[in-house]
């Protein structure tokens, strides 16, 4: 009788000997409730997998991140599970975990109604309370196509077997070396419940699903291409406990309240019409009156920072992108060309390949650098129809876009300055809370120019980071395809991520475009490229702004500023005499002498977010005085007309919140 073979793992840093087929359940001696999965070599896996010689083994705690996604996949097969018994006839797309989620798409006869949804939930309760198991079984290729022939979506994805990184969510599916059916299971008799072609991990049992909500339903191409099949998506999220649930779902409630789509149309900001096309947003006199105070404030701080205002056309030739290498690297991203005089014209999405020309124009010295370059242009990009929302993912924007060209030597300074700039001009609009991503590349092809400068780059970009003291977070393979980044992720008012600016070091364009500089030697050298967003987009910047601040904006940003109310008719002249004195001292004021009465006056002002109003009756009159009202319903009386302007002018050059 041969003896069991032994294993040697590394667990919590110790080096044990096991038993061979030991599993990482048993190992971790986990309770499939608190640690849920396990991470061998860094790889996660099902707690009933067998352990291998040489494994480093930690637990995944349900409250982690990859903890919660496996909670989040798992709650979607359970989704799957009860719509296809509830459904028979509905077909399986793709169900991965996604930010605070997860969802499901399946091809079915007509939209689901939020009765379906409340039956499907249902089902998905009883389906949990059953302890279901969840089984993993490599398959071939041929065997899993005659186990899902029923299913043709299914049977599209097995043919991108070992796909990795895709965005529509394929690679929960197929991103493996194999392809794997996971097998809902009766934890009584074995017989099998349910079944899904999927890459895995997922919870020991259905038990471990601790919470769980579907959230609501609606139409989604299949695989994010308009060109393809309208399927049928229901979101839901879950978590590690009901109270995070419970925590989450307040976020979400306080979130609706804060959308800026609403408040768009509600302080008449901006609208989307239809005749203008998805993701192309117009903006009211009010909004224009925000974004113009914004861009305002931005221009001047940039010319304090020596930047130099350039302007480019929304138009070029498509031979530009090909120097650039967008045509290669990002055409799903452009809009279609259009033919002129025997040539190719793209709308441009990206300002840099321009601003290279501007540099390229005349011969430039050492005694130039850094030469910074600025512009508000407009771009236009091809976002696939299912991403678009409201301004934060648009297809026309304007970018506050700067390319900086400088020295090698000059890099790392430089690359410290514009990242102080760049946080201390978000902060001037209201955010003061952040951390730093850094987006690397990868081993993949889709990236350009060689593995030194790459590294180079990413080291300066690193210490520049780490300079300012901030938390930084790893992404790998986020880079763009010529350079590596640093973005800044801002946290709003409820504590929501953002990510705002960029700043990019890139070695390949100045090489593409065989920009050049005369250094102090009389040789000619290749200067470093920075691209640098602050805002990333006006039309997002704004968006985020209006969502951080509820729609109530600071007076220095605020489209009306005040707000006179006369308490009756014969007291708007009086109003209209301090408007025009506080217009002259840059406040943008109106007088409501509409034929409301004055609390109407009062409830419009506020519901209209205004900062201030300023009230005026007989005895203020008699006084040279208004009483001071502010939105928040605090209210100062008998306060002399001077000393009120005073004050909002304190307010606004301050930008202070009210």
């Amino acid at each position: 009788m041969s003896a069991v073979p032994e294993l040697r793992i590394t667990l919590a840093g110790a080096e044990r000997v096991v038993a061979g087929g030991t599993t990482y359940g048993d190992a971790l001696e986990a309770d499939g409730r608190s640690v849920i999965a396990a991470r061998a070599n860094g790889e996660l896996k099902d707690l009933a997998a067998a352990v291998s010689e040489g494994d480093v083994i930690e637990p995944v705690p349900v409250g982690s991140a990859d903890g919660r996604a496996i909670v989040r996949h798992s709650t979607a097969h359970v989704m799957a599970q009860a719509v296809q018994e509830i459904f028979p006839e509905a077909r399986l797309g793709i169900g991965p975990p996604v930010e605070n989620g997860f969802y499901y798409d399946f091809d079915v006869k007509s939209p689901f109604t939020p009765d379906d949804l409340k039956r499907v939930e249902k089902r998905m309760r009883e389906i949990v309370k059953q302890g279901q198991l969840f089984s993993r079984r490599a398959v071939s290729d041929d065997d899993a196509r005659a186990e899902l022939a029923a299913e043709p979506y299914k049977l599209e994805l097995i043919g991108l077997k070992g796909g990795a990184g895709s965005d529509d969510g394929a690679d929960v599916e197929v991103g493996g070396a194999e392809l794997t059916i996971y097998d809902n299971l009766d934890s009584k008799t074995g017989e099998l419940c349910w079944k899904d072609l999927c890459r895995g991990p997922h919870v020991p049992t259905t038990r471990s699903i601790p919470a769980f909500k579907l959230m609501r339903s609606g139409g989604a191409y299949w695989r994010g291409s308009e060109k393809n099949p309208q399927l049928q998506r229901i979101y839901g999220t879950a978590w590690e406990s009901r109270e995070r649930q419970d925590e989450y779902l307040h976020l979400l409630e306080e979130a609706e309240k804060r959308d800026h789509r609403k408040l768009g149309a509600e302080l008449d900001l901006f609208s989307f019409p239809d005749e203008l096309g998805s993701g192309l947003p117009v903006f009211h006199p009010k909004g224009g009156v925000i974004r113009r105070v914004m861009e305002d404030y931005s221009r001047r701080r940039h010319e304090e920072g020596g930047y130099s205002f350039v302007n480019t056309p929304h138009i070029t030739k498509g031979h530009l992108y090909e120097t650039s290498g967008h045509l290669h690297w990002y055409k799903d991203g452009m809009f279609p060309a259009m033919e002129l005089e025997g040539a190719e014209y793209y709308l441009k999405p990206m300002n840099c390949p321009m601003h290279n020309l501007i540099f390229k124009s005349r011969g430039r010295s050492y005694r130039e650098l850094p030469q910074r370059f600025f512009e508000f242009g407009s771009v236009y990009r091809y976002e696939k129809s299912g991403v678009i929302h409201g301004l934060t993912r648009v297809r026309g924007m304007t970018q506050d876009d700067a390319h900086i060209y400088c020295t090698r030597e000059q890099m790392q300074d430089e690359l410290k300055s514009l990242l102080n700039f760049v946080l201390q001009l978000l902060k001037d609009y209201g955010l003061d809370d952040f951390y730093l991503e850094l987006s690397t590349r990868d081993d993949s092809d889709k990236f350009i120019g060689t593995a030194e400068n790459w590294e180079t780059a990413t080291e300066a970009l690193r210490q520049a980071a780490i300079s300012s003291g901030l938390e930084l977070v790893p992404d790998p393979g986020g880079a763009a395809f010529y350079g590596p980044k640093i973005s800044v992720q801002a946290k709003d008012a409820i504590g929501r991520s953002w990510q705002l600016s960029t700043i990019q070091v890139d070695f390949n364009l100045p090489e593409r475009f065989e920009l050049e500089y005369q250094a102090a030697d009389g040789s000619r050298q290749r200067p470093i490229m920075i691209h640098r967003a602050l805002f990333g987009s006006i039309e997002r910047f704004f968006g985020v702004l209006v969502e951080h601040y509820a729609g109530a904006f600071p007076p220095w940003l605020a489209p009306v500023q005040v707000v006179g109310i006369p308490i009756a008719e014969a007291h708007a002249p009086y109003l209209h005499d301090l408007a025009k004195k506080a217009r002259e001292r840059g406040i943008r004021i109106e007088v409501d002498a509409s034929d409301d009465r004055m609390q109407k006056k009062i409830r419009n002002a506020q519901k209209s977010k205004v900062p201030f109003m300023l009230l005026a009756g007989d005895e203020d009159i008699a006084n040279g005085a208004v009483s001071f009202r502010f939105r928040n319903g605090e209210q100062r009386n008998g306060v002399p007309i001077e000393d009120a302007i005073d004050e909002i002018v304190s307010a606004i050059e301050r930008r202070v919140q009210v």
